[in-house]
């Protein structure tokens, strides 16, 4: 039988794909007409055509499949039009969790994000069961993830379809050809670019442990759950650290208070709505950035057997992987 993997060229969806293909199983990689497909090439996986927002293209990929891993998603801090981000994230998923029912599918691996879910004000690590609101969500990323998970849980439970949640932390590593938000951090921090920092924190993981945490949520995971794929928990000035030792850089040592980067911030998006390109700093992330976003993957552990690498060694992998694609 087949897996189909939605957004499967693109950097967590193509390290899912690897990670089937590396136990042997048959793969179909759900991708947009005309888009990007380096993250594809010389992998034994079959291409459908389609998109999420469009249903009836849903049904031709998932004949024949056996399970779905829903990774595709709009994946940006800002955007210039929130409807877009909102349904591709939340009206796609919903259509394919339908489709998924449709098609019979075993079971459904839904890749949400720990964006959806609650922080502690102390900095203590959060899990699956942190209290959190929609009131709670910054930006229109953040709030269009966390609509789409209740809606990908409510519309499963209705139809009778097993899906389980996995909420990845930061991932970085090999394939982030766009790349990510957190990806440009390491290129610009290796390039030189970051002379300053803010005082957060980020949970970061390997996105090749985040992609084998997917197959342990298809295996093991519980109908209706959720799983954080994580790794361990970094200062910002300690991610910058890590890069630096990367690269023979010296890493920043200028500490700036937040208040000082909103207006920049607010500069940034001005211009970015001007220019038609995307900020380098934007409002949403310095006010994410207020507080350390630390998260436990103890309930992954437990029950999926999930393990993660140290962060070095992430981030030596990133830094390694844009070095050799020239972004550097």
């Amino acid at each position: 039988m087949t897996n189909l993997v939605t957004g499967g060229n693109g950097f967590v969806g193509a390290a899912v794909v690897r990670a089937l293909l590396a136990r042997g199983e048959r793969v179909r990689a759900f991708v947009r007409p005309g888009s990007d497909r380096q993250n594809l090439a010389g992998l034994d996986a079959e291409i459908a055509e389609g998109d999420i927002t469009v249903s009836e293209s849903l049904a031709p990929a998932m004949s024949g499949c056996r399970a779905v891993f829903h990774v595709a998603a709009d994946y940006r801090i800002w955007v210039p039009d929130p409807e877009n981000m909102n349904r591709t994230n939340i009206e796609g998923s919903v259509n394919v969790i339908e489709a998924a029912a449709a098609a019979g599918v075993d079971r459904v691996v839904y890749t949400s994000s720990v964006a959806t879910l609650g922080l502690h004000a102390d900095g203590r690590p959060a899990n699956e069961e942190t209290p959190v609101s929609i009131a709670d969500m910054t930006g229109t990323y953040k709030r269009s993830k966390y609509r789409a998970e209740i809606a990908v849980g409510e519309r499963a439970r209705k139809l009778g379809l097993d899906v389980v949640t996995v909420n990845p932390s930061t991932p970085i590593g090999p394939g982030d050809f766009k790349p990510t938000p957190t990806g440009r951090i390491i290129v610009d921090a290796a390039a030189g670019r970051i002379p300053a920092y803010v005082d957060t924190g980020l949970n970061v993981v390997h996105v090749d442990d985040v992609a084998e945490g997917h197959l342990l949520a298809l295996e093991k995971g519980h109908l209706g759950e959720r799983y954080i794929l994580g790794g361990e928990d970094l200062t910002l000035r300690e991610i910058l650290a890590f890069v630096a030792a990367q690269t023979g850089r010296k890493p920043p040592s200028v500490r700036l208070p937040h208040r000082v980067v909103i207006p920049v911030a607010f500069l940034a998006e001005a211009w970015a709505r001007l220019a038609a390109v995307e900020p380098r700093v934007t409002l949403d992330a310095v006010r994410m950035s207020a507080k350390r976003m630390y998260f436990s993957s103890e309930k992954a552990r437990q029950e999926l057997g999930y393990q993660s690498r140290p962060p070095v060694e992430a981030i030596a992998a990133a830094v390694g992987w844009f070095r050799e694609h020239h972004y550097l």
